[in-house]
């Protein structure tokens, strides 16, 4: 049996910038941080031959191209399999369709398990550039590379995502006591609406690809508030960097009509009036996670509380996508 785990991330600054249909024009550029929030996944060798899934469904096939699942069918197929035997099992901390990269987690943590179960050693980038083949190119979701690269490296990490389709990681320049100060008084609350970020997505990979003038404004502005976040984090200036993110998150909304709702509007006024410095959805936008800077964290809690969401504390995760368990 062989067990991965992979973190899911939050992003700081310049998402969005990580898709394709806009990095490969103007090159994107973001920061993410993985968060000790997993999605594990299981591999083994069951005693008769075919495949055997276990995740929200059950499937039980003889060949990888009767799977359902695409992300796996995908992975099974690019591993060559050719007598399939292999049984996959998933779970994770947090559900899908919250805004913390979950596919890109599952994504990365199922590769590394399949070639461990095969012996093969695989390095993060690369690890993580498979997994942007599959959901990318192979299954064409409107998605970027940010979720897959956050995974695999872990950490508190710039990403430049170039014109040629590479991608250059760094850890952020930040000194201890401002990291701790990140995971001290960055909070996250569940707005209870679960979604999928294609719909978004695909309208702004649709409206970059044509050049509106709008998306690229909107996009080329975000790109340089990430710049000026890791300046501001490297500063050791989280107050500074709480004030951009609310920044971030007006220019956010304007991308999409259902960006946010009256509901998660009425949330960070509520927020923003009791501790939060600013704030955003995390994520593509129309449910997932709220993340706040507080300069009251007491304060914000317990507003957030009254109005009913709950808060999912995490710190930062450094080790990436990784193998738990081999035996």
């Amino acid at each position: 049996m062989i067990i991965a785990r992979s973190p899911l991330r939050i992003t700081l600054g310049g998402g969005g910038t990580d898709l394709p249909s806009y990095y490969r024009e103007h090159e994107g550029f973001l920061i993410a941080a993985a968060i000790d929030k997993y999605v594990y996944v299981t591999v083994m060798r069951p005693f008769t031959p075919g495949i055997y899934l276990k995740y929200s469904q059950l499937e039980q096939v003889s060949q990888a191209a009767e799977v359902r699942h695409p992300i796996i069918r995908e992975a099974i197929q690019m591993m060559g399999f050719r007598t399939p035997q292999v049984e996959i099992t998933t779970l994770a901390d947090i559900p899908s369709g919250t805004g913390l990269g979950s596919s890109g987690s599952f994504t990365t943590a199922l590769l590394k398990c399949l070639h461990a179960h095969r012996r093969r050693h695989v390095h993060q980038e690369e690890l993580a550039e498979l997994a942007c083949q599959i959901e990318i190119d192979r299954l064409g979701e409107p998605v970027g590379k940010q979720d897959q690269y956050a995974a695999a490296v872990g950490g508190v990490t710039c990403f430049t995502f170039h014109k040629d389709d590479k991608v250059t990681a760094a850890p952020l320049g930040i000194e201890t006591d401002t990291l701790f100060d990140l995971e001290d008084n960055l909070l996250l609350f569940f707005t209870g609406f679960s979604r999928s970020a294609g719909s978004i997505l695909q309208d702004q990979q649709t409206r970059t690809r044509a050049s509106d003038a709008e998306m690229l404004r909107n996009l080329h502005y975000v790109k340089e508030l990430g710049y000026r976040c890791k300046q501001a984090l490297e500063q050791g200036n989280t107050h500074h960097f709480g004030v951009l993110m609310d920044e971030h998150w007006r220019h956010k909304k304007l991308r999409s009509g259902g960006m946010s709702n009256p509901r998660i509007d009425d949330w960070y006024d509520l927020a923003l009036r009791s501790g939060a410095v600013g704030g955003k959805l995390v994520g593509a936008g129309g449910g997932g996670f709220l993340m706040f800077y507080a300069a009251d964290r007491v304060g914000l809690r317990r507003a957030m509380a009254s109005a009913g969401l709950e808060e999912v504390r995490f710190r930062f995760d450094f080790e990436g996508t990784k193998i738990v368990l081999a035996a």
